[in-house]
């Protein structure tokens, strides 16, 4: 399909929080490669990044607001070439490698191709805390929204434009990452997965991801944005829980009647709340579920209707 495109018709995007000890020689990587359109988005670095950047000869845009998400938004919209390379200003991940996830997007066969970390971790470039939360975010994501990645959370990636744009992004931290990756499901994007070097960061720098707190604010995100994409496991899960609550009380209920003949009237209603209420929430997960499978194919059709003009 693409395999015309130049380096040219690619914009390599960069955000970057006070990340001085790497940006330059990434700008300069990417340069010896080829590539001339090189987007710093910066949030409001308090060292030398970004006249590190300037001088390496990056276009530096510093973000309106704060936040990684809000960052790559408003860099979406400033973004006129046909593709975009998303990686991270931190030295962790390798320029000499930006062909593995640009070929599938320039030659068709992919509309977001991400770049998998664990096929190559270099020394302890993540610590087993972070491998654990990451094989659990990724288990979870699969569970949920039937697709098996190996690494949603890559800060490596490679979008044609036109379809990064048709994605809704509202996530303003590091759950952007899982968030553009629902989204290419949502919306019937074709996401390919590629083997890619992962480093430790230069000596002297920290992480900005907080394992616990972002963490978390991920698992979220994927739980929250499974409302319109898997209702079932959405409302099925909230279900669960308020059956078990109404189960758990109506034990006690029988239990108290049985041994003392004590009847306890208020949570006896209670308890038949809590199951009706469950089992209605399973219906409308149901019901969500026929909803949203007729979109996906809608979505599907859509897109595939696209390619064939393209072609």
């Amino acid at each position: 399909m693409k395999s015309t495109a130049s380096l040219k018709d690619v914009c390599i995007l960069i955000p970057t929080l006070n990340e001085e000890a790497s940006i330059e020689s990434v700008i300069k990587d990417f340069q010896a490669i080829g590539f001339e359109k090189i987007l710093v988005i910066d949030g409001h670095s308090t060292d030398g990044t970004v006249e590190k950047a300037r001088r390496a000869g990056g276009r530096v845009i510093v973000q309106r607001g704060t936040g990684k998400g809000r960052a790559l938004k408003e860099a979406f919209d400033l973004i006129d070439e046909d593709y975009v390379v998303l990686i991270d200003g931190d030295g962790t991940y390798l320029p000499s490698e930006v062909n593995l996830l640009l070929d599938p997007v320039l030659n068709g066969r992919a509309d977001h191709v991400v770049g998998n970390r664990f096929c190559n971790l270099n020394g302890r470039a993540l610590k087993r805390l972070n491998m654990f939360g990451n094989r659990i975010i990724n288990h979870f994501f699969g569970i949920i929204y039937g697709v098996r990645l190996a690494d949603i959370l890559s800060g490596y990636r490679a979008f044609a434009t036109e379809g990064v744009r048709s994605l809704d992004l509202n996530m303003p931290g590091f759950e952007i990452e899982s968030e553009m990756t629902i989204e290419s499901v949502k919306k019937g994007l074709r996401i390919a997965e590629v083997p890619i070097t992962y480093r430790p960061r230069p000596k002297g720098t920290k992480t900005k991801l907080s394992p616990f707190r972002d963490g978390l604010k991920i698992i979220l995100t994927i739980y929250r944005m499974a409302k319109t994409q898997n209702p079932i496991f959405y409302f099925g899960l909230i279900g669960c829980f308020f059956v078990a609550a109404g189960f758990l009380m109506g034990v006690y209920v029988v239990r108290e009647w049985i041994n003392w003949r004590i009847n306890h009237i208020p949570l006896t209603v209670l308890t038949a709340i809590l199951i009706i209420v469950g089992f209605q929430l399973f219906l409308i997960g149901i019901l969500g579920d026929v909803m949203a499978s007729f979109h996906r194919e809608m979505m599907l059709e859509l897109h595939k209707t696209n390619r064939q003009k393209k072609e």
